[in-house]
This record gives C-alpha cells, structure tokens and sequence, in this order.
C-alpha cells in the first residue's frame, strides 16, 4: 500500500503531538524524544544510557502516558530473578477446591515495559528478556504465550564503569532497535528543570493515540518505498562495519573486531522511513540513513582491545564509515 503526502502530514503531526506532550515534562533533549519515538514508531526495542538523574526514566513514563497502553515498570537488581519478569507456575485452587498449577503471569506481559538499570541484573536475569524482545512471546514450561501487540522494551543503564554493573552481552544488545545516548542538560535546562520541578505546578501529559492506532502508524511507516539506490547506500555502510570487508575504512580495520548484524541493516532502513515521514516525505532520502546511523550501529559494532585501549568510541567509527561511503550520484 503507497501512502500519499496526506498520509505522511497526518503521520507527522500525530508524531509531533506526541513530542509535544513529552515536552510538557522534558526539558530541552530533542534528539533523545525523537530517537525515543521512532523507536516506538518503529515496533522497537530502546536502551537509553546516561548517568543517574537525567530523567530517563521520567522520559519512559512520560511516553506511557502520551500513549494510552497498558505501561508496567521493573527495577533491575543484583537479586532479581528471571521469574520475576516473565512470572512463574503457582499451585491454586479451581471453584471445585481441586489444585491445580496455574501460570501467574509477570511484569513482561504488558505493551510498553520500562526495564529500568538493566545492568544492574546478573546475565541470567537479563536474559529472561532475549526471547521477548525478539519473537513477542514467553516460554514456560514447555508453554509459550504470545505478548499483546504493540510491546516495547524501552530500558534504562548506567555506564559500565560505573559500581556494580553487569555488561549486556552483545546478542541482547543486538536487539535493541536503538542505543540512545542521555547527554547531561545544558546551564538554560537546568534552570528550566528547576523551575518546573521545584514549584507547586506538575505539568501531566494527555493521551494522544492508543494502542491500535499505534500499530496502524508502524504499519504506515513499513510502506514507504526504499529507492534500490539508497537500499544499496545502507548495505554499504552495513558492511563497511566489517573490518574483512573491502569497504571498510582504515579506522575500521584497526580498531573493530565485528560489525554490525542483519538487524542493523533492518534497523536503518526502517528508522530512514520513519525519518522521511517526520519530515513529511514519502520516499527515503540519504540524509535519513546518514541521521540514523549513529544510533542505529553505536551498539552493533564491537571494539577490538586495541580500540578500547586507545578509548576510540563507536560513534567516531561511524563517522568515519559515513565519511569514507560515498553516495551514488
């Protein structure tokens, strides 16, 4: 199905409106609100790292309740236990008084799940979530149960330098949608964030789509069309990750040891849709890979000791892959 320029407008506005009720609680972090709702635009999954105290989680509820879907919240801890987010199988009673085991159900059986301070679990907890991010479903005891639609994972972590952190490991990091960088407010924000929270005023967000009209924006964003140009642009830039690859940059070579998966590839293009029909256009352009590269694969690409030892981030690698992918004229 083609979507035509009304389509797009009506698809920018409903996303505008959504940032501005954030808005009314967020202060300034523009950058932070749209990668955050192309995400859920997207059927994604976000991670959002930054200190503590730079209203990440404020950001997460705030979403919810723009967005009028069941929200349930989990706080990570050292001692939390993947039961605790998928639930476990109780013994209860029927009418007749005969027991019987019964699923009770956790925390993962929501729309949007805040899994706040991931990190701070054991990788055994974090990885109560792999199958749930990526199929929508939870496996018990030889049951699968199938999540309602839309879910998200919208987590939360601290940097890993920071006390008492476990590292994701690369294959749940691989199933965010998005890696989201939370940078520190500037002195005019600050004063901003003062005002609003230290006073008697409390700004609430209104309700601006359900849930089934969210399901109908995703829809509308996975039809917009992907000239074969710019389907290869993203290709090149995917495989450019790769330090075996022709492709890949000096900087690349040195200092990566993998690259990016297929799900970044995915990633990009349907986050370049999204882009275009913020922008109110129908078609991907280049600029729209270009915008979301950085947080498409600043979590894909892997450093190899040398770059850690030498404090290269991934964001200099991607652009130095963006820089060294020229555009097909």
């Amino acid at each position: 199905m083609q979507y035509t320029e009304r389509d797009a407008e009506m698809f920018r506005r409903t996303a505008a409106a959504i940032e501005a009720e954030i808005g009314k609680v967020i202060v300034g972090q523009r950058a932070l609100i749209r990668q955050t709702l192309i995400t859920l635009l997207a059927g994604g999954n976000a991670l959002l790292e930054g200190v503590p105290g730079l209203a990440k989680t404020t950001l997460i509820r705030t979403l919810s309740d723009a967005v009028d879907c069941q929200f349930s919240r989990i706080q990570f801890t050292p001692d939390l236990m993947p039961a605790d987010i998928i639930g476990t199988t109780i013994i209860a009673e029927d009418e007749q008084g005969q027991k019987e085991f019964r699923f009770q159900r956790g925390p993962i059986f929501s729309n949007l799940v805040l899994a706040d301070e991931i990190n701070r679990a054991t990788p055994k907890t974090q990885s109560a979530l792999l199958e749930a991010m990526q199929e929508h479903t939870v496996s018990v005891a030889r049951t699968s149960y199938k999540l309602e639609e839309p879910f998200f994972v919208l987590a939360t972590q601290n940097p890993l330098e920071m006390e008492g952190t476990y590292p994701l490991p690369e294959a749940q990091l691989d199933r965010f949608f998005f890696k989201i960088n939370v940078p520190f407010p500037s002195p005019q924000e600050l004063v901003e964030i003062a005002q609003r929270t230290t006073g008697t005023d409390q700004a609430k967000p209104q309700k601006v789509i359900n849930g089934a009209t969210l399901i109908q924006l995703q829809q509308m964003a996975r039809s917009v069309p992907v000239a074969t140009h710019v389907l290869s642009y993203a290709a090149r830039i995917i495989s450019a990750t790769h330090p075996d690859s022709a492709l890949a940059p000096e900087q690349v070579k040195r200092y990566v040891s993998y690259g990016s998966s297929p799900r970044g590839m995915q990633a990009l293009i349907l986050a370049g849709k999204i882009s275009a029909l913020l922008d109110g256009r129908t078609n991907v352009a280049y600029r729209d890979l270009r915008d979301m590269a950085t947080p498409t694969l600043r979590h894909r690409i892997i450093l190899s000791f040398e770059g850690q030892a030498e404090g290269v981030n991934s964001e200099s690698i991607v652009n130095s892959i963006l820089e060294s992918i020229k555009e097909e004229a």
